[in-house]
């Protein structure tokens, strides 16, 4: 997967006898003008000459990027400081090398000696301070990258429990997980991705809980990533899974942040975006996409009796539509006769075959729930809801489907809104379709000759080396509790293993 590999880096490099390839000049001015000329001379690339009154050769550059840097801390702790140094003193060229430390009242305060050190801080945010005389630039941490307030999550809505969820700045969020574990051995590895966006990526865990092998395989992964540009948590997905080939996804992504430290307790490990909301999870196990982080907020037999209803409307959404194209066409023997009786004389009128309806009806309520989503906010939900009654009514009475086709269809879209993360609820939509035209041609003999291939499929699938299945395959007695129903929080005080 590359993006943008049409872009070209500019190869023109000023020839000086100081400048080299990969050092920074001793003279600020030509360091200057080959920044200018490696940027394009950008507008946004802010250069303060600051010279000493007893001197008139220039004797520093405060040099940061437009938007990204503060400029209140530039002027107050950088730009004022340096002029009252060279007013105060007559010294000139590295005099003040030594003095830096004490001059720039910086909360961070590094040194680099390389040119492409240098370029990384300036794109960064961070502010860059050239001195004449000197080979080293003095890296100010002044970022301020444009980040929107925390608000409730969007995709995961809350009833009980923490109404916070992550932003698209990397810091906000790894401040979020830190405010609710408050432990040393809390272990946070930054990393860049993509050749390009040199994206920022951080590798949450915690050390002595996770397992050393998961962590050292997920760092690999992600270091081993070859990719022009990372624009959202997916492109990592991807790239780091076990199986690509697979429909299942394989890695768990949330924007709670209780849901990520919930799962680091557990021994896992997360993985975090710049520029995302969503968090990745590792290793991920099946179970996980129908647990969610309210089951531990409430009592045990509701958690336990809603965590079963999610497994049962799981099944429902993949196997209502097929189960019924395949009694009406294929086994009506299996219908009872008053019920069958019904269902006949609603398609007496019905010109089209039970396949066609129900496609028909499914691709209808899928166009319906897209339009949903795209359609502004103020008026997306009304359209859907208004549009799937006035349609569902309206084919009826036109006799184009029956009213049995119209409830079913209903029936799984509903059913699918159960679950609580939606990479799963993509999954039971797509395999919804195949099971659908597996039973049109075959029957019920189809439907359980295709679940057998999928549930033999996840069985070989693996998240880091973890069993999809686990802890139901293979099975692990003592794990149980917190499968298909969750036992009391004093029960499930001692971590499961994850080999």
């Amino acid at each position: 997967m590359r993006i943008g590999r049409s872009l070209k880096k500019s190869k023109e490099k000023p020839t000086t006898n100081h400048i080299q390839v990969n050092n920074l000049s001793d003279e600020v001015n030509e360091n200057v003008a080959r920044l200018k000329n490696e940027l394009g001379h950008s507008s946004d690339l802010s250069v303060r000459m600051i010279e000493s009154p007893h001197h008139k050769s220039v004797q520093a550059a405060v040099i940061h990027l437009d938007g990204l840097a503060d400029d209140n801390i530039i002027n107050e702790n950088i730009v004022d400081p340096l002029i009252q140094w060279f007013k105060d003193n007559n010294q000139i060229l590295t005099e003040i090398d030594e003095r830096a430390s004490h001059i720039l009242t910086v909360s961070q305060l590094t040194v680099k000696e390389s040119w492409q050190g240098f370029m990384s801080a300036v794109l960064t945010g961070d502010t860059a301070v050239l001195l004449n005389g000197s080979t080293k630039a003095f890296i100010a941490s002044t970022k301020k990258q444009p980040t929107r307030a925390i608000t409730e999550p969007t995709s995961q809505t809350v009833i009980r429990g923490p109404k916070d969820s992550f932003t698209e700045n990397l810091r906000t969020n790894t401040s979020l997980i830190r405010a609710r574990i408050q432990n040393p051995d809390v272990r946070l590895e930054s990393l860049k991705v993509g050749s390009v966006t040199q994206t920022d990526i951080g590798i949450m865990y915690i050390q002595g809980i996770a397992d050393e092998s998961i962590v050292k395989e997920v760092k690999e992964r992600v270091k081993g990533i070859d990719i022009d540009g990372v624009l959202e948590s997916n492109y990592i997905e991807e790239l780091i899974r076990d199986d690509s080939a697979t429909i299942f996804p394989l890695l768990l992504n949330t924007e709670r942040p209780d849901a990520v430290v919930g799962n680091l307790l557990e021994g896992r490990v997360a993985i975090i975006i710049q520029g995302t909301p969503f968090v990745l999870i590792v290793p991920a196990i099946f179970s996980q996409f129908f647990q969610s982080p309210e089951d531990y907020y409430q009592n045990q037999y509701i958690s336990s009796f809603l965590r079963l209803l999610r497994f049962g409307a799981f099944f429902l959404s993949m196997y209502a539509s097929a189960i019924y194209l395949a009694l009406i066409t294929h086994h009506q023997g299996l219908i009872p006769t008053t019920l069958l009786v019904s269902l006949m004389a609603q398609r007496e009128n019905v010109p089209f075959p039970a396949i066609v309806e129900m496609l028909v009806m499914e691709m209808a309520f899928e166009i319906l729930r897209e339009a949903g989503i795209r359609m502004p906010r103020a008026i997306g939900p009304a359209v859907s809801i208004v549009g799937a009654l006035i349609l569902g009514e309206a084919a009826v009475e036109a006799g184009f489907v029956g009213a049995a086709v119209v409830i079913i269809v209903a029936i799984s879209a509903i059913s699918s809104f159960t679950l609580p993360n939606t990479s799963l609820v993509n999954v039971t939509r797509g395999i919804r379709f195949m099971l659908m035209l597996i039973s049109a041609f075959i029957g019920l003999y189809g439907i359980l000759l295709f679940t057998l291939c999928i549930w033999l499929h996840m069985s070989s699938l693996r998240s880091f080396g973890v069993p999809y299945f686990a802890p139901f395959a293979p099975f692990r007695f003592k794990e149980q509790k917190d499968g298909f129903i969750r036992f009391p929080l004093p029960s499930l005080l001692k971590k499961p293993s994850r080999k």
